[in-house]
């Protein structure tokens, strides 16, 4: 269980907070603000209701405190009480936090975070973010400081361009009363053996993305043996357990929400296999329902249908229940009962069985299948600990990797570890990395690199896809001029790695977590940039770029690097046509001839080349016709939606091909008679069912752009064409 916290954030709203200082362009509140809001969405992030916070105001122009009656604490508010904080809340802070109209007010406020932890194991942390140009009382600082230490509370002071000579920041001809304080909170932070820091520093290093520390989580737990336990008093028996050593941490998925609809009249959510969740469905709390941004979460509906000729559009549906598993044989499925299955289910029990060993040379790095695993021995488990450590050393002493059968747990389908001895200097454990079966392995065969083979079996040394010794070494010295490993510099000057791994953070991850806090709290202004810390590392040092550009120019040249040649426009409306580099006109070497009427077997191929020999709009017209033709006949005559996919597909053939060939009046006005068509019963049945399958494929009307799938020419706007699509 993660460890309870409890943070205060004291942020000084004074007046004087307002004012811009040393060219920044703005005001030292809202430049204070980006550090809080950095690290209250943080925690929001953490998604625990045991990570909790509050927020107080200092020198604001009312007071909303306990002990608002007592002269010392005027003009202090309480903001947030220390709670868990969710987006309302966050958007509510949004609201309150703003420049007052005063210039008074103390800075004690620390009984809040006794109230709410009392004597309970807590991380107790105040942090207070001011310019010290308030008023200051200094007389009671001495039991301010008694009260911190004795409740273990961490003390955190951030001022605004306060001097901090660490950091490397002095500020010229200081207030006098400003200096004043700042000495004051410089010498409250010592005292309680808390941080003092100039506020740049705090904000400059909030590019630097915090890890996400976890609790290791047990894997297995149980016995590591070597021979059978039940059968031999000689067999070896370990206590161990297993923890995962590297994980992938993926950045956070969107999830599924949808427009309300009863938030304003006339206004309908989007249809999709989604259905929203109501209020009878049990599923979903009311802050949800009530989302402040008009969203309400949804879930899926899924549905399975038989084909049954008696029913309309040919298909059934039935209930999950009423299904029976199968499992494909050839072309046919083979049926399994659920009490029959049990059969292929493989019984095993919960182990690690070491079942060999092998030499270091015989693994290869390839063969890992899995993300590795630490196993050590049963913790305060004294024989445990000496027992594996030896099994540790004799490992390494020999260079061996066992080799071992886990089965993480009862009935599980077990898999083969490799067993490798890590030895430091504070612990020794087994990295364990899954192995593969016969079956995971496969085998591909490719040409070699440096020869080249012919069919009579001839060695080639020099062919044009070969490299040559010029090529091979302007390659080699570009490589060697671009080397990173020891570009870096350390503290000292010396060459050092220029791209650690620790120093090495997910860009997506990051982005993704740095946008999503930022819009928590800023809901219509643009995010900003991606930290440098995240782009660092995307492309190479601009210096190391300048010293290899005359070898990468000597690589070009050795290569003969040449442009592709450009497309030419061809004869029909903007159509692209590749010119061979040979000028030869392939089609009349194929003798390939121009056909007149397309037939239904393979239409799509012999509309594509009746449009290339067409330059008439006659002929395009006619041709267009002929396709159409085709695809209601197939929809006319399909059995249920057999046909559907194959008319789908000549449907989008034609309106591409006629959107290039600058013809979307066609291809609508198509589209229109055939919507009618389907809704009506035109073509044999009804066939709403392939007016639903031309909607999911986005095959409406050709609107009017520049875009994919648009035409500069056409008379369909954008509204016209999600109209067309949206409607029944």
């Amino acid at each position: 269980m993660a460890d309870k916290e409890a943070t205060v954030y004291i942020v000084d709203v004074g007046l004087s907070m307002g004012q811009r200082h040393n060219g920044r362009k703005q005001s030292d509140l809202d430049w204070a603000m980006e550090y809080v809001w950095d690290k209250i969405t943080s925690t929001v992030a953490l998604e625990r209701k045991t990570a909790t916070l509050g927020v107080i105001g200092l020198r604001t122009s009312g007071t909303a405190n306990e002990l608002g009656d007592e002269e010392s604490f005027e003009h202090i508010s309480i903001f947030q009480e220390i709670s868990q904080i969710l987006l309302p809340d966050l958007k509510n802070l949004r609201q309150k936090i703003k420049l007052s109209d005063t210039d008074e007010g103390d800075v004690i406020a620390i009984q809040m975070i006794t109230k709410y932890t009392k004597k309970l194991k807590y991380r107790r942390k105040i942090v207070l973010v001011t310019d010290g140009r308030g008023s200051l009382d200094a007389d009671g600082i001495s039991e301010i400081t008694k009260k911190i230490k004795q409740d273990a509370m961490e003390m955190v002071i951030l001022g605004v361009d306060f001097n901090d000579l660490d950091y490397g920041y002095k500020e010229e001809e200081k207030d006098p009363g400003k200096a004043s304080n700042e000495e004051t909170f410089r010498a409250l932070a010592e005292d309680c053996d808390g941080a003092f820091g100039t506020l740049a520093q705090a904000i400059q290093e909030l590019g630097i993305p915090r890890l996400k520390t976890t609790r290791p989580v047990q894997t297995y737990k149980g016995q590591l043996t070597l021979g059978d336990p039940l059968q031999y008093d000689t067999a070896m028996c370990i206590d161990v357990e297993r923890y995962p050593r590297t994980m992938v941490r993926k950045p956070p998925s969107a999830s599924q929400f949808v427009q309300r609809s009863d938030l304003s009249n006339g206004h309908v959510s989007t249809q999709s296999s989604a259905t929203i969740r109501g209020e009878g469905d049990g599923g979903e709390s009311g802050a949800a329902m009530h989302n402040p941004n008009g969203l309400t979460s949804v879930r899926n509906a899924r549905t399975y249908q038989v084909i049954d000729e008696e029913a309309p559009g040919g298909k059934r549906d039935v209930e999950r229940d009423d299904l029976a598993k199968g499992y494909e044989y050839g072309r046919t499925a083979v049926h399994i009962s659920e009490t029959d299955e049990n059969v292929t289910k493989l019984e095993t029990q919960a182990g690690l069985e070491l079942i060999g060993f092998v030499p270091w040379s015989s693994y290869e790095r390839y063969m890992g299948m899995s993300v590795s695993c630490v196993i050590i021995a049963q913790k305060s488990n004294d024989k445990a600990i000496m027992a594996l450590s030896s099994v540790i050393h004799a490992l390494f002493e020999v260079e061996s990797y066992g080799i071992a059968r886990l089965v993480p747990k009862t009935d599980k389908a077990p898999v083969i570890v490799l067993l490798a001895p890590s030895i430091e200097v504070d612990y020794e454990c087994l990295l364990d990395v899954q192995l593969p079966f016969v079956e995971d392995v496969r085998h591909h065969k490719f040409p070699p690199l440096d020869r080249v083979l012919t069919v009579s079996g001839k060695v080639l040394k020099e062919h044009r896809n070969l490299p040559t010794d010029a090529l091979k070494t302007a390659m080699s010295e570009y490589v060697d001029r671009m080397d990173i490993s020891t570009f870096g510099k350390d503290d000292k000057g010396n060459p050092t790695e220029y791209m650690p791994m620790e120093d090495a953070f997910s860009p997506v991850l990051h982005r993704v977590n740095q946008a999503i806090r930022w819009r928590a709290v800023h809901p219509n202004e643009p995010v900003p940039p991606p930290y440098e810390t995240l782009t660092r590392f995307s492309k190479p040092p601009e210096e190391l770029q300048l010293k290899g550009k005359r070898y990468l120019e000597k690589l070009v040249a050795a290569a003969e690097v040449k442009k592709v040649p450009p497309k030419v426009q061809g004869r029909k409306r903007n159509r692209d046509q590749m010119k061979p580099l040979s000028g030869l006109n392939v089609d009349e070497l194929l003798g390939r001839e121009k056909k007149s009427k397309l037939s239904r077997d393979n239409p799509i191929p012999e509309f594509k080349r009746m449009l290339d020999f067409s330059e008439d709009p006659n002929a395009i017209q006619d041709a267009a016709k002929q396709m159409a033709t085709i695809i209601e006949a197939q929809i006319k005559d399909s059995f249920g939606d057999n046909a559907y996919g194959q008319a789908i597909e000549e449907l989008g053939v034609l309106r591409q091909e006629l959107t290039d060939l600058e013809e979307p009046g066609i291809y609508n006005n198509f589209v229109r008679a055939l919507k009618e068509k389907l809704l009506a019963g035109g073509l044999g049945v009804e066939r709403r069912d392939m007016w639903w399958e031309i909607r999911k494929n986005q095959l409406g009307l050709i609107e009017k752009g520049d875009g994919p799938g648009k035409s500069p020419i056409s008379d369909v706007s954008q509204e016209q064409a999600k109209q067309f699509l949206s409607s029944k």
